[in-house]
């Protein structure tokens, strides 16, 4: 999880507020401070401050303008630089060609090329004034660009920064969005599948009790469905228990949940259920558990049904690739032909979660082995 964006600020002003600041300051000062009898220089001195003042008013508002009345705040002190009478022009072109060169809004390659048409400009004037610039005034000049595209580069970087982590709350919000609808969709799922299942087959018996009574008057039988339909109703309820069960973060693993219902089926029918689990345990997807632990039951319930008092056997299989369940009984008395319509709906319930069911007899006893990929 993301930390939280703090409630109060960790300075005092934003940076550029208080490089804003600072200049103006040093400016106004060095206006204060200049000692210059030509009242044409103090024209230009007047129209690069009045040009910062412009930069500082639309920094935020016209920001190419503002990059512009910066450019022009340096170029006119600097073009004005041999017939100064002091270093009150070579101040402020550095102060003003420093703050443009940690503009982002100007391209490296623009702010460069200003950056030496000062230095010409400067030197052009020298030369022409018969002054001379030095080599401190130029190296001055060309340290603040530099140390301008160093804190250019700092502040694109944290730009960059904060919009890739933009993107990954709104990735991580996405994630969680589509994990909902997942998580929806199989609930829906597992809900439906067990109520179609139970209802459907409630719905057949309760018609043919109706039949029964209406057109044969049959109401041994008709009473003997009424029961195989109550029955139905509660296998149904325990089942959409164990959908609902399974699906919550504290559901058992696999095999006690086997090994519950093992225990059950012996106590209810006074039979030995063995089961054994073998491989490594790993957790499985609620769908597939479900579907396992509702075969389980339903293989119970045939061996109860077909060959009572018979002993069954379990056996829960962790492979390399899948999971497998085995559960076999005797056969009994009765000889079973075919499967009823619970292991058919079972097998419906396993595809979906991506296995497969297969049931029948097998050296005098009846197979059913659930298979599902992992």
């Amino acid at each position: 999880m993301l930390p939280k964006r703090p409630l109060l600020p960790d300075t005092i002003a934003p940076s550029w507020l208080v490089v804003q600041l600072l200049g103006t300051l040093f400016i106004a000062a060095t206006l204060l401070t200049a000692r210059e009898p030509d009242p044409r220089i103090w024209a230009c001195y007047g129209v690069s401050a009045a040009c910062w003042l412009g930069f500082v008013v639309l920094a935020y508002r016209l920001p190419r303008t503002a990059a512009a009345l910066l450019a022009v705040a340096g170029a006119v002190p600097a073009a004005v630089l041999g017939w100064a009478g002091d270093s009150s022009a070579i101040v402020l072109s550095v102060v003003a060609l420093g703050r443009l060169a940690t503009l982002v809004t100007v391209g490296v390659a623009a702010i460069v090329g200003i950056g030496v048409a000062d230095v010409v400009l400067a030197v052009t004037s020298s030369a022409v004034a018969g002054t001379g610039l030095g080599l401190v005034d130029i190296g001055v000049m060309l340290l603040l660009v530099l140390l301008g595209l160093n804190r250019r580069q700092y502040e694109v970087q944290a730009k960059q920064a904060e919009a890739l982590l933009e993107q990954t709350r709104l990735a991580q919000a996405e994630h969680a969005r589509a994990a909902a609808l997942d998580e929806r969709t199989r609930i829906a799922r597992e809900l439906h599948d067990v109520l179609a299942h139970s209802l459907g087959a409630l719905g057949v018996q309760l018609e043919l009790a109706e039949a029964l009574l209406a057109e044969k008057s049959d109401v041994d039988g008709a009473l003997a469905t009424v029961r195989r339909s109550r029955r139905l109703a509660n296998d149904g309820l325990a089942e959409a228990r164990d959908a609902v069960a399974a699906l919550r973060r504290d559901v058992l693993p696999l095999a006690d949940a086997l090994a519950a219902v093992a225990a059950a089926h012996a106590r209810d029918h006074g039979v030995s259920v063995a089961f054994d689990a073998e491989g490594t345990s790993r957790p499985l997807p609620s769908a597939a558990v479900v579907a396992l632990v509702g075969i389980a039951r339903e293989a119970l319930t045939n061996a109860g049904k077909h060959a009572p008092g018979e002993d069954v056997r379990m056996r829960l299989t962790y492979a390399d690739d899948d999971v497998r369940l085995d559960v076999t009984n005797n056969l009994g008395e009765f000889t079973r032909t075919g499967e009823g319509f619970g292991l058919a709906g079972m097998r419906e319930r396993l595809a979906l979660a991506g296995g497969t069911l297969a049931s029948g007899p097998e050296d005098g006893r009846w197979c059913v082995l659930a298979e599902v990929r992992s």
